[in-house]
């Protein structure tokens, strides 16, 4: 395909949105060319998304797609973590916290033309929490642990829909505002059943169009939106999963927009030709460590690991200064919740020696699963390469395997036991419940649907998670947090790495993109010139 030939259809796509995407299989399947065509957004994505069916996805990779496809009941305010009115016009909140009701937008409609209603709002949770449900087997609903706490969910008149608890859930708007809780058309999942992730029909500002493996997700302008219809004319998500590639198109106007810049080549968009927006977030970067079998089992040398490697050189020399060292599973963007008195596990090989040493362990060998890249995971590959180096410096030795993301997750949720002695893993939140809930109690082991995948069990932990997702005042339910923090640090089933301030660069054409502290990509005021 010649140049000239890209340049007459990214031409013709000015003429309307038809054009615009009949442009799109053109410029997603060409590398890098000279200019991307008018009203048309591409991004660079790390991969490509698992699925389009927000009920089914756990990346931020994923997520990014999703927002702009779908609207929750509620979303975060620009620039925030707090949660404002999204399809839903107010709620109110019972005086014990169990029971909230929430009066919908009136005349909302999915892109399919069936309405946003009370009934719609029923559908999607019922689908995701009740087992007999006749579309629960459109799954699997690997986040519905965000709403486990829902017993019933009842439609009390059209525009009303109202929640009732088992017990106060702190965290339950914020997990409302994630993208878990988006809200699907119940004609469109009855329509396209168990391929409906490929198939999606949602309310938000831009509408799906096709989806071409390995190529391409195009989403196309949603002129009908509530919230004002967007400038652009359609989106194209990219999977480009080598990170040098993704770097090269950006150079070069193959895509417009690119996610998670490598450190290493920020200084190269630092120029009046590109846009480098960088934005904290509530991010974790840690090893995930195995203690059903292997060295890891062992606490001392869970603590080793800890030591023996150079965090501060990860961040300072790996990450060129994107991102700070670790010292729990919170986050310090949750400010309330973070123990800043906590000081993280500092380089010192000669104590890992010694930790090494009071274990009495011989065999030291360790498997290593390492991604090629994904959802919040930096620069894995140069960072899983100074870890082994690290390691293998007190006596660990660390046998390296690589996979791309989705593969990567498919090895490592369903738990380590039996395959790998650690892996690298990261998580972006909406709340400090989050991460600790999912991966680090007793009862989020794989086998019971949770991400727990070294089998982490510290009832002590148990009690405090479940004490501070009950509690609704925060300066009590922020203490509960850093107690955790504390026992979880000692015991030091992960190795504690960075805290990522993230990034993203766009062509100067681009106008009018923040970076969220969600980490997700909200497209619909875009423009470009």
């Amino acid at each position: 395909m010649t140049s000239a030939s890209w340049t007459r259809r990214g031409f013709l796509g000015l003429a309307g949105s038809t054009m615009a995407v009949s442009a799109l299989a053109l410029c997603a399947a060409s590398p890098a060319l000279a200019q991307t065509p008018a009203g048309v957004l591409i991004v660079g994505q790390i991969a490509e998304p698992k699925s389009l069916d927000p009920a089914a996805d756990t990346a931020v990779n994923d997520f990014r797609i999703l927002v702009n496809l779908y609207d929750g009941l509620v979303r975060y305010k620009s620039g925030t973590l707090e949660v404002e009115p999204a399809l839903a016009e107010g709620w109110e909140i019972s005086e014990g916290g169990t029971v909230y009701t929430f009066t919908l937008k009136e005349g909302v409609q999915f892109h399919d033309g069936t309405p946003v209603d009370a009934e719609a709002v029923k559908f999607n949770f019922d689908r995701m929490l009740v087992e007999d449900h006749p579309y629960h087997d459109t799954g699997p609903f690997p986040l519905a642990f965000f709403f486990s706490a829902i017993t019933q969910t009842e439609a009390v008149d059209a525009r009303t829909v109202k929640f009732t608890l088992n017990e106060p859930y702190a965290p339950f708007l914020s997990n409302l505002a994630y993208p878990t809780g988006l809200i699907v058309s119940p004609a469109g999942v009855k329509a396209g059943g168990k391929d409906f992730g490929r198939s999606p029909v949602g309310t938000g500002p831009f509408k799906f169009k096709e989806w071409r493996s390995n190529e391409a997700v195009v989403l196309e302008k949603n002129p009908d939106y509530w919230d004002g219809a967007p400038e652009l004319e359609a989106l194209v998500f990219r999977p480009i999963t080598d990170a040098n590639t993704r770097v090269a198109e950006m150079l070069s106007g193959g895509i417009d927009m690119m996610v998670e810049v490598p450190p290493t080549a920020l200084a190269q968009f630092r120029t009046q030709d590109f846009k480098l927006a960088e934005q904290a977030g509530p991010h974790v970067w840690f090893l995930i460590l195995n203690m059903k079998d292997g060295p890891f089992a062992d606490k001392l040398l869970r603590q080793a690991a800890n030591y023996a490697i150079n965090k501060k050189a990860l961040c300072g020399d790996v990450l060129e200064g994107t991102a700070a060292v670790s010292n729990g599973p919170v986050a310090p963007a949750f400010s309330w919740a973070y123990d800043d008195s906590l000081e993280p596990y500092p380089y010192d090989p000669e104590k890992a020696k010694a930790l090494i040493a009071q274990s009495g362990a011989t065999d030291l060998s360790v498997t290593f699963y390492v991604t090629e890249g994904g959802s919040g995971m930096l620069d894995p590959i140069p960072m899983g390469t100074a870890i082994q180096a690290d390691l293998k410096a007190v006596g660990f030795d660390v046998k390296i395997e690589t996979f791309e993301w989705n593969t990567f997750l498919g090895k490592v949720n369903p738990g380590l036991e039996g395959q790998a002695d650690m892996a690298e893993m990261a998580w972006m939140t909406n709340d400090p419940d989050t991460l600790p809930f999912l991966t680090l109690r007793t009862a989020a082991f794989p086998d019971q649907g949770g991400f727990n995948s070294g089998y982490y069990s510290n009832p002590e932990v148990d009690s405090l998670l479940e004490e501070a997702r009950k509690e609704t005042d925060q300066d009590k339910r922020g203490a509960l947090y850093r107690k955790m923090a504390g026992i979880v640090h000692d015991d030091a089933p992960w190795v504690f790495v960075a805290n990522w301030k993230q990034n993203a660069v766009t062509s100067a054409a681009v106008s009018h993109f923040t970076l969220q502290p969600s980490f997700l990509l909200e497209l619909g005021k875009v423009t470009k010139a």
